[in-house]
């Protein structure tokens, strides 16, 4: 079998990448740091192009796509950090109305944490008696669930000063999306975050000097960004087969793998890029927060440990 993108598919990719590139660059993204909330707009061009749509058959209005060409989208989207609940809006495509055009935001509870609640049109759960939480990512808003404690992506956040209103209206149980197609969207986000922060150490690497060359030529900066690569590939080509195979411990491995290396590689671009990745001017540290927040969403590292270890 031949597992290298099609052309069709890197088309796609290509096309998803230029869109970000156009829509939502990096003065987008530090413009939304700035002032968070979701751009309705973006969401409904990206609805237009097909992005939450695509996995449904094109006689119901979608592009008749799969699981495989899914991933390669939100790789992009998690390599160009988009916010909003893109993988629950993806996923409730053709079961909630709205969701497949861009028109309706949907959000749903996962791991006791409901993020972008008070953006949403629609909730997939129970999220009545959420509370506000304060999240360590300034692009993922979270509420947690009342049966649920526990700090939100980093240690030390609590909960915030008061309890948010949930207005969102909750979609009925027997309608809620595949669970396992979530996890394994989360994953790609996270592989897309991988791969930006290794281009990112590479490309600072080539051009920082330090005792008169570029630090990439110091061998402890080269074994960084060769690990960096390594992760990243491998949680790519798990996430890549998992979305063939559509197995279910394909795809908690697969989060395992995707959420390692977007946190590790994010910490090791930090690492390259030394006194200027801690500052709030870098993207680096976003890329963190966002791998920390994912990283509790969808399915926990203890969770998939579980289903994995179940299946040995």
């Amino acid at each position: 079998m031949d597992f290298r993108l099609t052309e069709d598919q890197r088309d796609l990719r290509r096309g998803v990448r230029e869109l970000l590139a156009r829509r939502f660059d990096r003065d987008a993204l530090r413009a939304a740091v700035d002032s968070p909330g979701l751009d309705r707009g973006l969401w409904r061009e990206l609805g237009a192009a097909g992005f939450f749509s695509l996995r449904l058959p094109e006689e119901d209005g979608g592009v008749g796509l799969g699981l495989p060409e899914a991933v390669l989208l939100f790789e992009e989207a998690g390599r160009a950090l988009l916010p909003g609940p893109l993988v629950a809006t993806h996923v409730a495509a053709g079961v909630v109305p709205g969701a497949a055009e861009g028109a309706v935001v949907v959000t749903s509870a996962s791991e006791g944490l409901v993020p972008w609640l008070d953006e949403a049109d629609v909730a997939l759960g129970e999220v009545s008696g959420a509370v506000a939480v304060r999240s360590v990512d300034p692009l993922t808003p979270l509420h947690r669930l009342p049966s649920h404690g526990g700090a939100v992506g980093a240690e030390g956040l609590g909960p915030a000063r008061a309890p948010s209103v949930v207005p969102t209206r909750s979609a009925p149980a027997e309608r809620w999306p595949t669970t396992e197609v979530a996890v394994l969207l989360t994953a790609a986000e996270q592989v897309g975050s991988a791969g930006r922060t290794t281009e990112t150490a590479v490309a600072y690497a080539r051009e920082r000097e330090q005792f008169g060359q570029v630090i990439g030529g110091f061998q402890a900066v080269k074994h960084l960004c060769a690990g960096m690569l390594v992760r990243a590939e491998l949680a790519r080509v798990a996430v890549r087969a998992a979305a063939v195979t559509g197995d279910g411990v394909e795809i908690a491995g697969a989060k395992l793998l995707a959420d390692e290396a977007a946190t590790a590689n994010a910490r090791d671009c930090l690492q390259v890029y030394g006194g200027m990745g801690f500052t709030w001017e870098a993207d680096v540290h976003l890329h963190l927060k966002r791998a920390w927040v994912r990283a509790r969403l969808g399915m926990t590292g203890a969770r998939a440990e579980e289903v994995v270890a179940a299946s040995l």
